[in-house]
């Protein structure tokens, strides 16, 4: 089948775009998480002086035809919105990306690696979009695009293949059904893991206490430990099952490809520890004693067997997955 390389280009210039707008959006929330301290601070000082009586004298007089005009959002919050705005556009180019590479080459994009990551970076973007939305989580997504925008570099540099027909291997209708899962699976976990490491960061830095240097005063824009905790929980639930089933339906097309369900191929076997370490962190969080740091602990090394999974196994160590696009 021939490839359109004119559909493969828009492709390219979308992954690109989504990228740039990227980059953009997180200058935009580093601003404002900067920001954010000092208007939590003069929202604090206009509290304290409301409860000194300092502004409960009595209201102005309303003047018939005046137009009183409304309070101004505090700068923070505008370049939070700017920048959320921003991500939506990247987000749509992003998945545009995507779709436009499977036009280009007649099949699904998921071949190679650097469509598997685009698939999983895309993924957790459309996961943050739907649970970072409120202003209670904003300050989140700093920590989440500090990790997919190196991922997404490193998949356009590293990990780029040019769009082409896929191995014979994987021409199969099990690709879509089994990669599709476990990418966007890939993807949740990686909000659930930065969640984790923000709540072991928060933990260290508790809510009303005064900051502690560089890492105190960067946990201190962030929200409560709990409710860190909550959407570390949150993602893990919606990953596992996704992920657990991808790992099923794998062993479904080793038996059709290969003639058996388990080989203890590379990729299978740290697939399957990646898989049972967050069982464990589920059920090492509705453990007492355990659901605190130590779960997050597990979670964190769960996302770490994933990267390992992904990188390490398909880059350096050979195996039956060995499709990884590069050369």
């Amino acid at each position: 089948m021939p490839i359109n390389e004119t559909i493969a280009q828009y492709s390219d210039w979308a992954f690109e775009s989504a990228f740039a707008i990227y980059v953009l959006a997180f200058v935009l929330l580093i601003a404002q998480y900067a920001t954010a301290r000092a208007n939590e601070v003069q929202a604090r000082e206009a509290r304290e002086l409301v409860a000194a009586g300092g502004g409960a004298g009595p209201a102005a007089p309303s003047v018939p035809g005046k137009v009183i005009e409304a309070p101004r959002k505090p700068w923070s919050e505008r370049l939070g919105n700017m920048a959320l705005a921003l991500l939506v556009v990247g987000v749509a180019l992003h998945v545009g990306s995507i779709v436009l590479r499977g036009f280009a080459t007649d099949r699904f994009p998921l071949g190679n690696m650097y469509e598997f990551v685009t698939m999983a970076t895309a993924a957790a973007m459309l996961m943050g979009l739907v649970l970072l939305r409120k202003q209670t989580y904003r300050s989140l997504w700093v920590f989440v695009i500090v990790v997919v925008i190196p991922l997404m570099f490193m998949a356009a540099t590293v990990l780029y293949a040019d769009a082409a027909p896929v191995v014979p291997a994987l021409r199969s209708f099990w690709l879509p059904i089994h990669v599709t899962i476990v990418a966007t699976g890939s993807g949740i976990f990686l909000v659930s893991g930065v969640a984790s490491l923000m709540f072991l960061l928060r933990m260290r830095q508790p809510k009303g206490e005064e900051s502690d240097g560089f890492w105190g005063k960067v946990a201190e824009r962030l929200p409560d430990a709990q409710t860190l905790d909550r959407l570390a929980y949150k993602t893990t639930i919606i990953a596992f099952p996704l992920f657990g089933a991808g790992v099923i339906l794998g062993a479904i097309w080793a038996e059709a490809a290969w003639g058996r369900f388990w080989g203890w191929d590379p990729k299978e076997t740290v697939s399957f520890i990646a898989w049972v370490i967050y069982a464990a962190y589920l059920h090492a969080r509705a453990t007492s004693g355990w659901r605190d740091t130590r779960a997050a602990w597990i979670n964190i090394a769960g996302f770490v067997a994933m990267l390992f999974n992904l990188f390490i196994i398909n880059m350096v160590v050979s195996g039956l997955h060995s499709y990884a696009g590069l050369t």
